[in-house]
């Protein structure tokens, strides 16, 4: 839906947050290049907005009200998305001439990378990274072509002519409508149930179903259940079982705001282990070189 006025203006929000750091709308000015008239003008819009002062304007400088510091703190995992989305799209828009090119499959894409970019960013400034992402098989077959320096994955099987380094862990979660049958019965699904039961799932060659299904079929013999429907985004994956279409198991990474909400409830498989590795990939025998190599560093880091 449209963004309502009050939040459309996020330099307004980061404006402010300059202030509470700074101790005054001077010093924030000139750190957004702006002068001092200019960002009270903004700031004081941001107050009518919001129907509320947020400053205490003296003559030492400025201080967050209370209203002030609660907008704050609403508004900075907000300026700290923007930045992701801002390095993202950064990625996907630089040309064939770029310094360094990486696919990365959808979960990794979405929700590590970012931050493992600008991380990248302060080492080197000057690195300018190319991005495609796709399903994982897609990814293997770029870097097997040559079309990208190096890949990330989250399958459990390497193509032949590709070495691997596992940089970070991440868990398949089973989620349904708060409506869903499932989530109201006391006894939780198991692992032959799930697999004889329509998921809401994945494309053919991504991550995550891959690793579902070897999962499952580690557990029963026969074949596993035909999707609900399948689909090629998370996030029409997540809508679909939102909607009621059927139960979904994605990364606990792409789940969180909806767990959270209440619009998914996250089940236990009791007898079910899906706990997965998310790789980087690189062909074998070509370790990554210059940023490749940096931005492979950032990502085995502990923190990364």
């Amino acid at each position: 839906m449209p963004l309502s006025a009050r939040v459309s203006d996020l330099t307004s929000y980061d404006l402010l947050l300059s202030v509470a750091e700074l101790g005054s709308i001077g010093r924030a000015a000139r750190a957004h290049g702006m002068s001092q008239p200019a960002a009270s003008v903004r700031l004081r819009q941001l107050e009518s907005q919001a129907g509320a002062p947020l400053l205490e304007r003296g003559a030492r400088g400025a201080r967050l009200t209370t209203e002030g510091q609660l907008v704050a703190s609403w508004a900075q995992p907000v300026l700290d998305a923007a930045s992701d989305l801002e390095t993202g799209i950064a990625a996907l828009r630089a040309d064939r001439d770029s310094h360094v090119r990486i696919a990365a499959s959808l979960t990794v894409a979405e929700y590590l990378l970012p931050r493992w970019l600008i991380a990248l960013k302060a080492v080197d400034p000057g690195t300018v990274v190319a991005l495609t992402s796709g399903n994982s098989a897609d990814v293997a077959a770029q870097v097997l072509a040559g079309e990208v320096e190096l890949g990330f994955v989250e399958s459990p099987d390497i193509p032949e002519g590709l070495q691997a380094r596992e940089v970070a862990r991440d868990e398949l979660v089973l989620v349904v409508a708060p409506s869903h049958p499932w989530a109201t019965r006391r006894r939780r699904p198991r692992a032959a149930e799930l697999a004889a039961t329509p998921l809401v799932s994945r494309e053919p060659g991504s991550g995550t179903r891959q690793a579902l299904e070897r999962a499952l079929r580690a557990h029963v013999d026969g074949a596993l259940a035909e999707p609900a429907l399948e689909v090629s985004s998370t996030t029409a994956i997540k809508a679909a079982a939102v909607g009621g279409i059927g139960p979904a198991v994605l990364s606990a990474h792409a789940v969180a705001p909806e767990l959270a909400a209440g619009t998914l409830v996250r089940l236990g498989v009791p007898d079910l282990d899906l706990g997965r590795r998310l790789r980087a990939i690189w062909p074998s025998g070509r370790a990554p070189r210059g940023p490749a190599r940096e931005l492979l560093a950032i990502a085995l880091q502990p923190s990364g």
